[in-house]
């Protein structure tokens, strides 16, 4: 179950998805699978939610003509003031100082 919880949160990161839906879609009820997904992963839901989502970020930057906000909401980030914290807490850098160094 854990297994197709990352691979629907790898493919519906873009979206606004929550714990409630990927439990329900694993046939888990939302304690167990929370129990369940940070035994399997090491952490829980939503900071593996925003990894993935961070990531994604970094991968849309790679392109020189992307701009963070973009990125940032194509990522399912849904504000900016909220991508910024969870980017730095993540990256360990503002995303405007990962950008400099990416190019």
């Amino acid at each position: 179950p854990i297994a197709r919880a990352r691979a629907l949160i790898a493919s519906r990161h873009g979206e606004d998805i929550g714990l409630e839906e990927v439990a329900k879609a694993v046939n888990m009820s939302s304690f167990y699978f929370c129990k369940s997904f940070k035994k399997a992963t090491g952490m829980t839901f939503t900071n593996y939610l925003a990894r993935v989502r961070v990531e994604k970020v970094k991968n849309l930057l790679i392109n020189p003509h992307k701009r963070v906000s973009e990125a940032a909401f194509e990522a399912g980030f849904q504000s900016l003031s909220q991508f910024n914290r969870v980017f730095r807490r993540i990256a360990g850098q503002s995303p405007k100082l990962y950008c400099e160094q990416l190019r």
